[in-house]
């Protein structure tokens, strides 16, 4: 585990919430607005992320009033890239509304349990790798939506879009990206993608 001192001015950091996809294996549900113990998915990801970060930015592609309730909301620029163009759509979003702050800390809309470090751990271990980048492994799985960069990177993901490309891991290989170890929290990266891990999810929760 990395050092636990403050390593930034938490204003200095943004966090965003993925929750812009069309929801295909939740039958097409806005997987953010699904209910989990009574709550919207998202409200779970919001209570978790909001105390770590300052400005809370949400990436929604539809029901922007609903969103709004937690933080800013951003859509994808549908003009440049086209609708329903994945994760990095709504990074580069949450990217260029999260200026001044240097940094940006991502979760999806899905992932309800996520550990109450997850700022620090993530800048922490960018820093000590001199990475523009960090993303969470836990148990060996990489969860590359979980992740921490410099909002500077912005233009080299714009060019990455540009070119056509959509992968998560691919852009984070490239622009040497590393890993931070959350092994010691492995249920904190559930995500939640289906009728039956929402079931799980429940029970998981109420234990």
């Amino acid at each position: 585990m990395v050092d636990p001192a403050p390593v930034f001015d938490r204003q200095q950091v943004a966090g965003l919430i993925l929750a812009g996809g069309q929801g295909s294996r939740m039958q097409g549900s806005d997987k953010g607005l699904v209910l989990l113990g009574g709550e919207p998915l998202v409200a779970h990801v919001a209570r978790r992320l909001a105390p770590q970060v300052g400005p809370l930015i949400l990436s929604a592609n539809r029901n922007a009033d609903s969103y709004a309730r937690y933080g800013r909301v951003v859509a994808d620029d549908t003009d440049e890239l086209g609708a329903w163009q994945g994760p990095l759509a709504g990074l580069a979003a949450g990217l260029a509304a999260a200026a001044p702050c240097e940094w940006l800390v991502v979760a999806p809309c899905d992932t309800p349990f996520l550990p109450a470090d997850l700022a620090h751990r993530l800048i922490a271990a960018a820093r000590a790798a001199g990475a523009p980048l960090a993303y969470a492994v836990a148990g060996g799985q990489r969860h590359p939506a979980c992740m921490a960069l410099r909002t500077s990177m912005l233009s080299v993901l714009r060019d990455y879009l540009a070119a056509g490309e959509r992968k998560v891991g691919l852009w984070q290989s490239r622009v040497g990206a590393v890993g931070a170890p959350f092994d010691d929290a492995p249920g904190a990266f559930m995500n939640l993608n289906t009728p039956e891990e929402l079931a799980a999810a429940e029970r998981y929760a109420s234990q």
